[in-house]
């Protein structure tokens, strides 16, 4: 809930025309906003959008003008359904899903792929299904990656090879197309929603393969090099997997190890092949070496999808640490560790 503006200095200009827009109502306000520019009318729809409730004393000191309908109609009050309703008045049904789109995007955008993503991905899957391959592309396109990675494998082989074709060669998705999505998504499954934008979509999808079950990956990487060769070979180019962990040079690897705690590190090395095991062991201490040897040693036998997982959160944490520029992922041949 929005809270009433009670001083004026703290609207800026757009605000304050926002408000002259509301106390001159729909027919007036639409009228008068098409004399506007696309940027004033961006501007003040957003201001529109947000405003909330506005006191009939900051409408007087806004505007003298307002003063009789300030007094004897009390409050006005800004919203995107205002909002909305002045520009349908004047604009094509299309502009104004553009622009209260482009309003929107920013205030609310991320939770409704958030919340969706926070949904067992069986429940996800059972909902895609009966959608269009070109749907459940662009739906899993804004899903997180790890998300996407096991609601896949439950299409069917066939038909995840389809989607992540699809999902491959889509650039971006149109923005009418995902506000129709959006709205089904909403309608049907959250309790409110709106849109958010994506990452490259090639780093997006090598996200993703990064977090698919690497025997499903191997799988499906035959037919993807037969059906999509060069994109999908570039996808693999972005891709940063356990294996890579290897080519980081020592400090790297230890600043690596120590994002993860409890017994992550020892399961993920016991499910690691001997040259990494290695590789890991010679970048520590000789007693956190030999302590770690010991933890590994006292586990017993391990689920090789508790393996995945471990191996997983020190991927993630490398990825972390690269994001905020503590090291630099090797993602090309010239960055190899030569030892």
């Amino acid at each position: 809930m929005m809270k009433p503006i009670k001083d004026i200095k703290k609207l800026n200009g757009a605000e304050k025309a926002a408000i002259l827009f509301l106390c001159l109502g729909e027919e007036q306000g639409s009228d008068l906003m098409q004399r506007l520019d696309d940027y004033d009318i961006h501007e003040i729809t957003r201001a529109i959008s947000g405003l909330g409730t506005i006191p009939p004393q900051v409408a007087e000191q806004v505007i003298s003008e307002f003063m009789d309908n300030a007094g004897s109609g009390g409050a006005v009050v800004g919203s995107m359904e205002m909002a909305e309703t002045m520009l349908r008045n004047f604009l094509p049904d299309s502009r104004v899903g553009e622009i209260m789109g482009e309003i929107q995007g920013p205030l609310v955008g991320r939770n409704m792929w958030e919340n969706f993503s926070a949904l067992n991905e069986q429940v996800i899957a059972n909902y895609i299904k009966g959608e269009h391959d070109q749907t459940i592309a662009a739906i899993l396109t804004k899903v997180k990656p790890d998300v996407a990675a096991k609601v896949l494998p439950l299409l069917g082989h066939e038909r995840m090879l389809d989607v992540i074709e699809r999902m491959i060669a889509m650039d971006s998705v149109p923005r009418h197309v995902l506000a129709q999505i959006e709205e089904t998504v909403q309608h049907e499954f959250m309790s409110s929603a709106r849109r958010s934008s994506g990452p490259d979509p090639q780093q997006r999808m090598a996200d993703l393969f990064n977090k698919l079950d690497p025997s499903l990956f191997e799988k499906v990487t035959e037919d993807l090099e037969t059906r999509i060769p060069e994109p999908f070979n570039a996808i693999k180019q972005k891709m940063f997997t356990f294996e890579d962990l290897i080519r980081l040079d020592a400090n790297s690897l230890a600043r690596v190890m120590r994002t993860v705690e409890g017994n992550t590190l020892p399961l993920a090395l016991r499910g690691a092949k001997k040259e990494i095991r290695d590789h890991f062991l010679n970048a520590l201490p000789a007693r956190s070496r030999e302590m770690l040897l010991e933890e590994m040693s006292s586990m017993g036998p391990v689920r090789g999808r508790d393996v995945q997982t471990a191996q997983s959160a020190l991927v993630d944490g490398a990825l972390e640490l690269a994001e905020e520029e503590v090291i630099r992922l090797p993602l090309d041949d010239d960055d190899l560790i030569l030892e």
